[in-house]
This record gives structure tokens, C-alpha cells and sequence, in this order.
């Protein structure tokens, strides 16, 4: 599984953030970015609970 961001659609809740920092990171201005794209197989529940998450 691929990891992305959105850019048009995140609105720096910190959703991502908070539930799995080992993929997703904040900007200065509180948006997400992904540091691994390339999502290891023990964090695929994780980001998609992060994913299901976002509002």
C-alpha cells in the first residue's frame, strides 16, 4: 500500500498524525505530509484507520 496526502482535501486536523506518526508527519502550519510512502505491512490496519478517521 501506497501512503498519500491529499493537499486540496487536508484541512491540518492531525488526524493521520496522531494515530500513526511512523507515515504521517505535520508541516509548520499543522498539515499532513507522508514520510513513508511505502506503508510496511505491520501499519496497514494503522494508516487505514487514520484514513478512516479523517474528517
Amino acid at each position: 500500500m501506497k501512503a498519500k496526502v491529499d493537499e486540496d482535501r487536508c484541512r491540518g486536523h492531525g488526524v493521520c498524525w496522531s494515530l500513526c506518526p511512523e507515515v504521517f508527519d505535520l508541516t509548520d502550519d499543522g498539515y499532513a505530509v507522508v514520510l513513508t510512502p511505502d506503508v510496511p505491512a505491520l501499519l496497514l490496519h494503522t494508516v487505514r484507520s487514520a484514513w478512516g478517521c479523517c474528517p
